[in-house]
């Protein structure tokens, strides 16, 4: 009988087999300089490649999926073809092309990305997703040639900002190129596998759930590390338990569910905290102090849990690590901020996880990597922390970092020297950086607009990172108890191991003026039906439709039901919703009305105003000390006779309000002195005593505007209800109660049928919406055949690449760049490409010259005249112009250091290098834009100059 880990005779035998038939052939000579034998899904995914059919690769992270890869480009260079491999980031590319150009020789490897270009014209090119596809629409010279793309993290396509990219290649390739998809366990792989198929032809779909490394799962409560689940289950027995209609997650250590209970438990003789280290199997809890017990021990040691106590510093837990041997460790903390702070306090702790001669090597490559870097720019980059952390074996790892410090960090923590990285989730894609050990600290972060919890896929690509092949025995993954944590949420994430991939795909402007040149509009339609997104539109509307079908039925058996023998029943129910409707409407209106009069009667309020509140926890008199006329919501501040100040809100108040008398409060009254609140009360109540005839509450003389009008018309409905021959069957309600099914369901199935509508054609009609508004721009015309052709202006567009790229275009059209220099129009580009982590507030900031104020006052006309035009189109809104970087980029330009430019700013020195290398970007492309005045280019390419220096052309440096 066969194991997971020892196969059966009839399993070795088919292995020899296979090894046989794959002798002679490039596989196999692929194999034989390997160091290890491929795994099952690696060979059918190779022989796949191998026989000119397209590949998509689902398997978890760190199971091998890019041998199959590294196979294509061994497969292009032996049969003198080229291949492309694209990332989604340009810290993977760069890594990538470190591998391959070590294993192939740097000749014959280039790396394109967006600031950078190494070989381009090499057989083997490392790119980011993004050029492969401007390449594609420039119908760029260095295709020729090309056999293999290799899409490395295909399962980015679901990234809303970018994710369509990875579609525009897939469908835009040429049909004899093998298009090789490596992706993450998504759930609907076949699915995707499907439309791969549809566009690319014979593709082969290889799914493993299989780890090489098995992955437990923790939870460290305090300094304890506790497994998750009752039983020994490691990631395969949880991909298999969690498959399947009937699934569910593998029982939750029950010490944990009592601990979330009772958030108190102690754990002595008998203990079921569970600790897994490198050896055996017993569970057995362990503690800071590093003592084991397990639970065939009897001795007197007896420990205590708290939740409700201080968890565990961040030193503790990487102590608490270190000593049961689950170093190195990639703590994942949602913070740039949290991750600097991490390695500072394990520093002022004391904390080293190097011996002497570690940190010997340490210092020489750290040296060696920065030695070209200015002394200048070491203090505000922060040099001397980060190098000590390092020394230490501790390492921060975020976007905020300069991008070679993180390849410093990647370097020493995959040659064992760095030993605990606090990192935020970027380190989750896909750079090569596993650990024995993920730690999570929290399992929700900030989206950009909300405190949100993370996804089960989420969770899976994060703890992912555990276990390295070939090196660890087994992987862990450690939670954080927080106060509050539920031990069955935790297992719920941990036992869902696959997650759907769903299609971002929207046409933008580039791509449908790109399209439209390459194919006009009828064509263009057809190929964006072909996209992952109207695919998936296409076969949800399937089921919808048998939903249709089926609800159909059941409205022809209850329309048979509510049949009745004195008229038509259906119109009788239609007239009794239609009153009901009325009524209801009327009541709506008349709220609304009295909540407007109610708004209304609140703002008007003086200080010194006394009123009635109605409703609320304190009815009665009170004075209105502080009036609040000017807000949506007013909230005038009021002292009642019980002598509490608060806010009056209008859902204390059953109508509109009105003085009933006024008293005058005095000018430096108090609300938190008592004596004030005394004394102006007593008037109150004088006023209140001496009045003889109060005004009338607006409340009582309140009137329903158009109201007799409205009472008639339901009059007239009752009348033509009561008239109706079904008012006076004795089976009425019967057959009412079958009318009202048969009406719910009758509007449910209405709604199902605008949402095939809606699903079907969905992308070409807003291609459709993207043409008219290019074509009111005067971007597209008609031509002689009546045929729409990209116009001079649409052809400077199709140059364009970005989320603001007509935008650009129009300020272009406009010569809102033609005046500046390079320095400006550096700092000009700016805020086309810079989007700021918070909302500027504030008034704009004065420019650095009267060029830049005048096109910034250009652009800001432009984008708010384009977003009413998308508005009306009923497309996405380009996001507004953000000045934030123009003037730390404008300083810059001008030479200063990079201490000058970032003063005044909060902007991490690793976010200027990367938005300054986006900028390059940006410029680079004007530069190739055609028809502009003479000059410009040379003034784009003078200004990329100007930004390309000192650190920022220092991080471009690829080792």
């Amino acid at each position: 009988m066969a194991t997971p880990d020892i196969p059966s005779p009839s399993e070795r035998y088919l292995a020899a087999k296979e090894r046989a038939r794959d002798r002679g052939t490039d596989l196999a000579e692929f194999t034989a300089g390997l160091s290890f034998e491929l795994d099952g899904f690696q060979n059918t995914a190779c022989r796949a490649v191998q026989a000119g059919r397209g590949v998509l690769v689902a398997a978890p992270t760190g199971a091998g999926k890019t041998i199959v890869g590294e196979f294509a480009v061994h497969l292009a260079l032996q049969r003198g073809y080229k291949a492309f491999y694209t990332t989604p980031i340009k810290a993977l590319s760069n890594q990538k092309y470190q591998d391959l150009a070590a294993k192939y020789g740097a000749k014959n490897v280039g790396l394109l990305t967006g600031d950078t270009s190494i070989n381009s014209e090499a057989p083997v090119v490392v790119m980011t997703t993004e050029v492969l596809r401007n390449m594609l629409y420039a119908d760029s010279n260095t295709l020729a040639g090309l056999a293999f793309v290799v899409m490395d993290e295909v399962h980015y396509l679901a990234d809303r900002f970018r994710g369509a990219v990875w579609e525009e290649v897939i469908i835009h390739l040429p049909s004899e190129v093998s298009v090789i998809s490596l992706s993450a366990t998504v759930s609907n792989a076949e699915e995707f596998g499907a439309w791969l198929g549809t566009v690319r032809g014979d593709t082969a779909v290889v799914v493993s759930e299989h780890r090489p490394v098995p992955l437990w799962q923790h939870i460290m409560v305090r300094r304890d590390l506790v497994d998750l689940f009752a039983e020994e289950v490691a990631f395969d027995e949880v991909a298999r338990s969690s498959g399947g209609a009937a699934a569910k997650t593998p029982a939750i250590n029950p010490e944990l569910l009592k601990l979330a209970r009772t958030e108190t438990v102690s754990t002595g003789r008998g203990s079921n905290y569970g600790r897994r280290g490198g050896g055996t199997r017993g569970r057995r809890y362990q503690d800071f102090s590093g003592q084991a017990g397990t639970n065939q021990s009897h001795g007197g040691h007896t420990h205590e849990l708290r939740s409700s106590a201080r968890a565990a510093s961040r030193p503790q837990v990487i102590r608490a690590l270190e000593s049961q041997d689950l170093l190195p460790a990639i703590t994942f903390i949602f913070s740039r901020a949290a991750c600097d702070a991490a390695v500072q306090q394990c520093a002022a702790a004391g904390l080293w996880l190097t011996t002497e001669t570690e940190r010997e090597e340490i210092a020489h490559r750290v040296d060696n990597a920065c030695a070209e870097l200015p002394d200048s720019d070491k203090d505000v980059l922060g040099f001397w922390g980060w190098r000590d952390g390092l020394l230490r074996g501790l390492a921060a790892h975020h976007a905020g970092m300069l991008p070679s410090f993180k390849e410093v960090v990647e370097d020493l923590f995959v040659n064992g020297l760095v030993r605990a990285v606090f990192a935020t989730e970027t380190l989750a894609l896909g750079i090569n950086m596993p650990a024995r050990t993920v730690v999570l600290e929290k399992l929700e972060k900030f989206n950009g607009e909300a405190v949100v919890g993370i996804t089960a896929g989420e969770y899976t690509q994060l703890t992912g990172r555990a276990g390295r092949r070939g090196i660890d025995v087994e992987g862990h993954a450690v939670v954080l108890w927080q106060p509050g944590t539920d031990p069955a949420a935790v297992g719920g994430l941990a036992s869902k191991r696959t997650y759907p991939l769903n299609s971002s795909f929207r046409p933008t402007y580039n791509m449908s003026i790109n399209l439209i040149a390459q194919f006009g509009r009828g064509r263009t339609r057809e190929i964006l039906e072909s996209s992952f997104a109207q695919f998936q539109a296409d076969r949800s509307v399937v089921d919808l439709a048998r939903q249709v079908r089926s609800r159909e039925e059941s409205l022809a058996g209850y329309e048979k039901s509510m049949t009745c023998h004195l008229g038509d029943f259906n119109e009788y129910a239609k007239l009794r919703r239609e009153l009901s409707d009325h009524e209801s409407g009327a009541s709506k209106t008349k709220a609304k009305q009295r909540r407007e009069a109610v708004l209304e009667s609140v703002a008007a309020l003086r200080s010194g105003d006394v009123i009635m509140v109605t409703g609320g926890r304190n009815p009665g008199y009170a004075v209105v000390v502080e009036a609040d006329p000017s807000t949506r919501q007013p909230r005038p501040g009021v002292v009642g006779m019980d002598r509490v100040y608060r806010r009056l809100g209008v859902q204390e108040l059953s109508g509109p309000v009105a003085a009933v008398a006024r008293v005058r409060v005095p000018k430096g009254f108090n609300a938190k002195v008592p004596k004030d609140k005394r004394h102006l009360l007593a008037a109150v109540q004088e006023k209140i005593e001496n009045t003889a005839e109060q005004r009338p509450h607006r409340s009582s003389a309140f009137t329903y505007q158009d109201g007799a009008v409205e009472d008639e018309a339901l009059a007239a409905l009752r009348r033509k209800l009561r008239a109706h021959p079904c008012h006076g069957c004795s089976e009425r309600e019967d057959h009412a109660r079958w009318s009202e099914r048969w009406w719910k369901l009758r509007r449910e199935t209405d709604g199902i049928v605008r949402a095939i509508q809606a699903r079907t054609n969905t992308i070409a009609r807003t291609f459709d919406r993207v043409i008219d508004l290019l074509a009111s721009y005067g971007f597209v015309v008609a031509d002689d055949a009546g045929e729409l052709r990209p116009s001079d202006d649409g052809q400077r567009l199709r140059r364009v690449y970005g989320e603001k790229d007509l935008l650009v275009a129009l300020a272009l059209r406009e010569g809102s760049f033609a005046d500046l220099n390079a320095a400006e129009l550096a700092s000009f580009t700016t805020a086309l490409v810079y989007q700021s982590k918070r909302d500027a507030e504030g008034a704009r900031p004065r420019m650095p010259s009267v060029g830049l104020e005048q096109a910034v006052e250009d652009v800001v006309v432009l984008w708010s005249k384009l977003q009413e035009a998308e508005e009306s189109h009923r497309l996405p809104l380009t996001s507004e112009p953000e000045l934030g970087l123009m003037w730390p980029m404008y300083k810059w330009a001008k030479g200063r250091s990079l201490q000058e430019a970032l003063h005044g700013t909060d902007l991490a020195a690793g976010d200027f290098v990367r938005w300054s290398k986006q900028v390059i970007d940006l410029l680079g492309q004007l530069a190739q834009v055609p028809s502009l005045p003479p000059g410009f280019a040379k003034t784009c390419h003078s200004a990329m100059d100007l930004v390309r220096r000192g650190v920022v052309a220092y991080s471009a440096i690829v080792n």
